[in-house]
């Protein structure tokens, strides 16, 4: 069935990218927020994970909501509820408070994710659903750029707080763009929606869907716990200031860019799976690299202007990995579940940011001070998705 108003993709990408833009541009600011509210800095990273285990609990909620009453008040009451949140990080003067506010926020925002992969699944279909996955994912890579450069330039010019005043701007921004131009794509089913739990025992006895979501969560948890463990490797060990951490994510979008062509051009020769192989591939190779610059980085044998380079360098090829492998699977994970989409993809995206959050506490209960942790776990989630991919997917 057509929609008579097609949604516009850049709006898509608008509303799935504030729950990035909200992490991005926050991350050069992990150092000054723990030395101004006088905490460790694992705490401070552990504001990242509150902010992802909200963010999978909502998921949860939005997804069937959504199914009841349409894709479009849902994604307007999440808003409100994220610039609610980013209000109460601004007035944040403890960390209890900022991690109650990254809560709300979380949850918020996270309409911004299932809302928006449902969005697609409603508008489009076949060949074409795997190219719009593409270039979301690919338009994406615009906020890990933009985020982190406005993250540094505030807090080195004024003060982390204004972070979040900017991130109340654009929620602002997206309600009043949303509540104009965002089509309604929900097709009414006449029939009953199948129970959430049927759904659940459904999803949870797929051992494809299991495997995909899995992927997509360690590929998300490596990609977060960069931007939460990467700002005190980069600026407290490597020595960047704020600003110029925010900008080598110009980078780290170029090489997300380079994983949506890739992956787009690679649709029309072969199939998902080993589109999403390569990818993995890539990850493994990318973090071996960085695993023995690391730990020859107390020797004379590297300098840490050359652990920077690498360490760029090797997040460059995990970012196009991670786009390889994600798109395609959330592509992939829930073909079967068209008939309660909302519903599906507000458990599945539960289940995947329960283990984004999960993969972000382990890097910051890692956290040293030193720069090995980082490249040997990620190495080492690496190679558990090159066993997850043979024992779930490879097989099934």
């Amino acid at each position: 069935m057509k929609h008579t108003s097609m949604p516009a993709i850049w709006l898509i990408v608008l509303i799935a990218g504030i729950g990035q833009l909200s992490e991005t541009v926050y991350s050069p600011a992990l150092p000054a927020i723990a030395t101004s509210l006088g905490v460790r800095a694992s705490w401070v990273e552990y504001t990242l994970t509150i902010y992802l285990f909200s963010f999978g609990i909502g998921t949860l909620f939005w997804g069937r909501l959504s199914d009841h009453f349409g894709r479009k008040p849902c994604i307007l009451a999440g808003l409100a509820i994220y610039i609610l949140g980013s209000f109460g990080c601004y007035m944040a003067d403890s960390l209890i408070i900022l991690m109650t506010s990254r809560f709300v926020q979380g949850f918020g925002g996270s309409i911004g994710s299932v809302l928006a992969q449902a969005i697609v699944r409603d508008a489009f279909q076949g060949p074409a659903l795997g190219r719009a996955y593409a270039s979301i994912t690919g338009s994406l890579a615009l906020f890990p750029a933009i985020g982190p450069i406005v993250g540094g330039i505030i807090t080195q010019q004024f003060s982390w707080p204004i972070i979040f005043a900017f991130l109340i701007v654009f929620g602002i921004f997206i309600f009043l763009v949303s509540s104009q131009k965002l089509p309604e794509t929900l097709i009414p089913h006449p029939e009953k929606l199948p129970s959430a739990f049927a759904i659940l025992c459904q999803l949870a006895k797929d051992k494809k869907v299991i495997g995909y979501g899995l992927l997509v969560a360690i590929c998300n948890g490596i990609t977060f716990s960069y931007y939460a463990e990467g700002s005190f490797y980069l600026i407290e060990l490597l020595g960047l200031s704020p600003s110029q951490y925010g900008t080598t994510f110009i980078l780290m979008a170029f090489a997300t860019i380079i994983g949506s062509v890739i992956s787009r051009k690679m649709q029309s020769k072969i199939v998902s799976l080993s589109i999403i192989w390569h990818g993995l591939l890539l990850i493994v190779c990318s973090n071996s690299l960085l695993c023995i610059g690391a730990l020859f980085q107390t020797t004379p044998s590297i300098s840490k202007a050359q652990l920077l380079y690498l360490t760029i360098g090797v997040m460059m090829g995990n970012m196009t990995g991670v786009c390889m492998v994600t798109s395609n699977s959330l592509a992939q994970a829930l073909q079967n579940y068209r008939h309660a989409i909302g519903t599906a993809s507000s458990l599945f995206g539960f289940f995947y940011y329960l283990g984004v959050s999960s993969c972000t506490f382990g890097m910051g209960l890692l956290h040293n001070g030193t720069a090995i942790p980082m490249p040997l776990y990620f190495f080492g989630l690496g190679i558990l998705m090159i066993l997850i991919f043979h024992t779930s997917l490879k097989k099934a």
